[in-house]
């Protein structure tokens, strides 16, 4: 006896029924390594902090300088050295509405350190994010604005604008304005905002290419050493 044909609410039941075991599958792992992703991270809040002032009080304005400062450091602490990527290669990043340049120094799945700036200033959405955002000031001056609020937040040489987890601003580099950004949370999520301009707006493919290879290559080395 042939069986029955297949009906399309019996196609939609078995799609329906697939979802529900992978989010009953993947709920508890989300759960799980939420609890655990301190136990990812390598570099440390108060450290980053403290090298990039003593990198500024060291170098004053010269940003190259200062750079190679943070750089030259984390090469050698025990916890990162086998972690940074020593390349500096520079790539334009268009995201929420803003233009800049980043070296990215580490890039994992759980953390992320870059060097991001411009020369000649520029305003954008900082976006929404699953990691919680460590902006540490090197040269120039950052502005950020919250709905609500009637004065700017103003974030000078030294200084860290810290950007939580799910939260949102609007943000300004009025003029030549470097940083060490430290993010720590899930970093895969992130990418879809940073590939977001390029993909909709400027369409440069190639920047996009070069991005998203430097990242996926340090993030794929990353997790062949260990790093989650």
């Amino acid at each position: 006896m042939a069986p029955p044909p297949k009906t399309p609410s019996s196609g939609i039941g078995s799609v329906l029924k697939f979802l529900a075991i992978l989010i009953c599958i993947v709920t508890p792992a989300i759960n799980f390594l939420e609890r655990r992703l301190e136990s990812f991270y390598i570099f440390e809040i108060d450290h980053l902090k403290d090298l990039s002032q003593r990198g500024i009080d060291a170098h004053g304005n010269d940003t190259r300088a200062i750079v190679s400062y943070i750089v030259d450091e984390l090469t050698t602490r025990v916890s990162t050295k086998n972690h940074i990527n020593v390349e500096e290669e520079w790539v334009f990043n268009n995201a929420g509405g803003a233009m800049g340049a980043m070296y990215i120094i580490h890039a994992s799945i759980t953390e992320y350190l870059i060097i991001f700036g411009t020369a000649v200033g520029t305003e954008g959405h900082t976006g929404r994010h699953t990691a919680d955002d460590y902006f540490h000031i090197l040269t120039g001056e950052q502005w950020a604005y919250v709905p609500g609020k009637y004065e700017r937040e103003v974030y000078p040489a030294g200084s860290v604008h810290h950007l939580r987890r799910g939260e949102v601003k609007q943000y300004k580099m009025p003029e030549s304005c470097f940083a060490l950004e430290y993010a720590r949370g899930w970093i895969p999520p992130m990418l879809f905002f940073g590939f977001g301009d390029g993909l909709s707006s400027t369409l440069d493919f190639y920047t996009l290419w070069r991005m998203s290879y430097v990242t996926a290559k340090l993030m794929g080395g990353n997790l062949l050493a260990g790093k989650f």
